[in-house]
């Protein structure tokens, strides 16, 4: 079968025969349609990934979308090695695996999966999140971000505030779900200044896609301006604005503010298939959009690299 093939640490994958995966009790088969190119995929193929075993060759791709022998199309996650997701075939532990609809479109659904996932399982599992509240959403402009705007929206919130970067996006995301739009692209007292409000109003969860400056103006602005021992909820998802930040002790004791991660071991692993699950049977009916940029498996040399801007690469396995 052809696949992505890694031969060595620290190499691009090529676009190679690999023998095809065999049936194995507890596993299941898996022709694949599409799988996503994320940074997990790209940093355990290069072996700069905790969960990179140093056993090579191995098939790249942690997910994706298939069908099972019976003809049913599947959501699939972590595929035993050396079998991956970006390959005509795979082999998937049974557990990892789920019926997906029909009619949702598996490129859609491979990109989907994961961003969704990621603000799904911190609405749910991490924040508590009940209708009615508000929702900040900072670094709403990346894929996980728009769909968080969305999934917000769908989930019952009633007031989303989304915050970021680039100008046209943040436009954008009223038309997704956003009540109000704040530009990043500003300084420290500018920021709280236009968040202001917002806290005075009360926001009830955060979902922070960024860390860094941003996450540190929110949090310090919010001390400042939430009402006393308004219990906003702060969940850390991603940290592409920083690794860190430096946060007054102050902030905490001055605030109800509880912070919050979101993500494998913070939630457990079944939680976050499950996360997944229902964030792909709702797509259709909540009309959850993602960009994306499908192209064929035969063409990883020219994509694995490249920036496809704000939409999500998605390999597909027609010839």
């Amino acid at each position: 079968m052809k696949a992505a093939v890694v031969t060595q640490a620290g190499q691009m994958p090529v676009y190679a025969e690999f023998d095809a995966p065999v049936a194995e009790a507890g596993h299941v088969l898996i022709d694949v349609e599409a799988s996503a190119l994320s940074h997990v995929t790209r940093a355990k193929a290069s072996g700069a990934h905790y969960s990179a075993t140093g056993r090579f060759p191995f098939v790249a791709g942690i997910d994706g979308v298939g069908r099972r022998e019976d003809g049913k199309r599947v959501y699939f996650f972590g595929p035993k090695e050396p079998a991956g997701g970006l390959a005509q075939r795979t082999l998937v532990p049974e557990a990892q695996c789920f019926i997906i609809p029909e009619t949702l479109d598996p490129v859609t659904a491979a990109a989907m999966a994961i961003p969704g996932m990621s603000s799904w399982a911190a609405l749910t599992e991490r924040a508590k999140f009940v209708a009615g509240e508000t929702v900040l959403i900072n670094g709403a402009t990346g894929a996980s971000g728009r769909l968080a705007v969305q999934i917000a929206k769908h989930r019952g919130a009633a007031n989303v505030i989304a915050t970021g970067r680039h100008p046209q996006t943040l436009s954008e995301l009223k038309a997704l779900g956003a009540d109000h739009v704040v530009s990043l692209d500003q300084d420290e007292a500018a920021l709280h200044r236009a968040v202001e409000s917002h806290f005075r109003a009360g926001v009830d969860v955060v979902l922070d896609y960024l860390w860094g400056p941003s996450a540190q103006a929110l949090l310090t602005g919010a001390a400042r301006s939430l009402p006393d021992g308004y219990p906003m909820r702060f969940v850390q998802i991603g940290s592409i604005g920083g690794a860190t930040l430096e946060l007054p002790g102050a902030v905490l004791r001055a605030s109800a503010i509880s912070l919050l991660g979101s993500g494998i071991g913070s939630v457990p692993f079944e939680r976050l298939l499950l996360a997944i699950s229902e964030v792909l049977h709702a797509a259709l009916a909540a009309r959850l959009d993602i960009a994306t940029q499908a192209v064929p498996l035969a063409e990883l040399a020219t994509h694995w690299q490249a920036d496809a801007g704000r939409a999500r690469t998605v390999f597909t396995m027609r010839p």
